[in-house]
């Protein structure tokens, strides 16, 4: 019968973190339940943070039951959880299959970042970026992504963390299969209930993917772009010699921007390789019609890496020029690089990494 309880294998079992309210609301109706249950167990796991079926009190005894043998909740297993001098927090956080990742708090004045990872490495090999030294193992899923966010708000309290931004390990855009679901509940008001400006999706510039999250999210876009010429990008960013700046550009004209929103564009200060007044000049041109707002990254340093930081007079030069274009422009200050926390810093520990770069968006 429809609503009778079966035997199933743990590895079988749907992971219940991943699963948005259609998803479950689907579950249930398979189950024989009312979809509207799929509120309450949304609540009970994201709003209260609640993971024991017996505390979940409005939900008959029956139904728990059938969750608790029929649904996992898999929480990674924390390895590590370092505070920074400036109160930045990283964890890292260790999958089933061994594989590490690394999840960042960013403490603020007026809000609280919560930077996470949508994929084990990188495969976009980033000449300045710790993550793209080591390669790609795989994609996060879905619960993974949430359970980070999860994993932090237990640590925090559940109001600590007012934005959550993709820039920790990993390219999103070619996750987007697990990164979407995520998105949809982060969103939810019976999960989350993040609202889209406070979302930031980060890429490297996989133009399919920022066309997909644009008809399907509507959430911030941030674009790691690092250079002006196509030459140099070629060599920071190496995704740039199969979508090379004027087609990363024009997909940044067509991402649909609600009103009084900007592309973020991020911008490692590299001394003698991006940051000459020239340069600036240059992104001044690209960037002349596009609602944009630039953030000026100084190079976090990480072992191998022969690239030097920018001294602090030519940023500001850097900066002042952007500004006197009327863009608006920002230096970020270093957040939690004395615990390895800081942009380009994040590492984990990636097993099977490889260094190709496969480019399809998966649906």
């Amino acid at each position: 019968m429809m609503g009778d309880s079966l035997v199933v294998a743990p590895a079988e079992r749907p992971h219940l973190l991943g699963l948005g309210r259609q998803s479950l609301a689907r579950l249930l109706r398979i189950w024989g339940e009312s979809p509207f249950r799929a509120n309450q167990i949304l609540q009970w796991l994201h709003t209260r943070q609640v993971t024991d079926f017996a505390a979940m009190t409005n939900i008959s005894k029956t139904l728990r039951a059938r969750l608790a043998a029929e649904t996992r909740i898999d929480l990674p297993e924390i390895i590590a959880d370092q505070t920074a001098a400036d109160h930045t927090r990283k964890w890292l956080l260790r999958l089933p299959d061994g594989n590490a990742i690394e999840t960042v708090f960013i403490p603020g004045e007026d809000r609280g970042t919560l930077c996470i990872s949508s994929q084990v490495g990188c495969s976009l090999a980033c000449s300045f970026c710790a993550t793209g030294a080591q390669g790609l193992s795989r994609n996060l899923e879905t619960h993974e992504i949430i359970a980070q966010v999860w994993v932090a708000r237990d640590f925090l309290g559940l109001d600590a963390i007012t934005n959550i931004v993709f820039m920790g390990m990993g390219e999103p855009m070619l996750n987007l299969r697990e990164v979407l679901p995520a998105l949809d509940l982060l969103r939810d008001e019976y999960a989350y209930g993040f609202g889209a400006r406070r979302i930031t999706v980060s890429t490297a510039g996989v133009v399919p993917g920022m066309d997909r999250l644009g008809a399907e999210s509507p959430v911030n876009l941030a674009i790691s772009l690092h250079a002006s010429r196509d030459e140099i990008r070629d060599v920071l960013v190496p995704v740039n010699r199969h979508y090379p700046l004027a087609e990363l550009l024009a997909g940044c004209r067509r991402y649909p921007l609600p009103p009084r929103r900007r592309i973020t564009f991020e911008y490692v200060m590299l001394e003698g390789v991006n940051d000459a007044d020239s340069h600036a000049r240059e992104l001044l041109r690209l960037l002349r019609d596009i609602p944009a707002m630039v953030n000026l990254i100084p190079f976090n340093p990480f072992p191998g890496s022969n690239y030097k930081r920018s001294p602090q007079v030519r940023i500001d030069a850097f900066r002042d020029i952007i500004l006197r274009g009327n863009i608006m422009t920002v230096t970020r200050r270093p957040r939690g690089d004395d615990i390895a926390a800081a942009c380009g810093q994040l590492a984990g520990q990636v097993h099977a990494g490889r260094r190709s770069i496969p480019l399809a968006v998966h649906s």
